[in-house]
């Protein structure tokens, strides 16, 4: 059973055929799929899910706190169920894929006081851009 359906049972959340076909598509290291990756993923498990149901459920996910939107590329909306460990991201430049990393250290203390302006700084999103190990081999970048 995966970790993210465990976590939706313990909180009572009512677990439909579509609902647990999300969230195991969901489900694992390093998963951040936009929502039409999560539907096309869907259907092929689940040939009459909607679009819009896919779409609902992800919102859901998101006010629960079981799942966190993230934006790495500036354009789409992906869907990270690691909500439990605090993380930072690594993106390829090159091919776009995503990892989970976890950094030591709180990345609040390296800002100073004196250069927060005033802001009560409460998370810090932090994105990490290189070449993975496939898209790095050969390369001179």
């Amino acid at each position: 059973m995966s970790d993210l359906l465990e976590r939706l049972r313990r909180r009572g959340w009512r677990m439909t055929a579509q609902r647990r076909v999300i969230a195991q598509i969901l489900d694992g290291d390093h998963v951040h799929l936009t929502a039409d990756e999560v539907h096309t993923r869907a259907a092929r498990l689940l040939p009459e899910i909607s679009r819009a149901t896919v779409y609902n459920t992800l919102g859901e996910l998101v006010v629960l706190g079981e799942v966190a939107e993230v934006t790495v590329d500036g354009r789409a909306k992906r869907y990270d169920p690691n909500t439990r460990r605090p993380h930072h991201h690594l993106v390829c430049t090159r091919c776009g894929t995503i990892r989970d990393v976890h950094p030591t250290g709180d990345p609040l203390t390296r800002l100073p006081a004196d250069r927060r302006l005033g802001f009560t700084v409460a998370t810090a999103d932090i994105v990490y851009r290189g070449l993975c190990p496939d898209c790095g081999v050969g390369s001179t970048a």
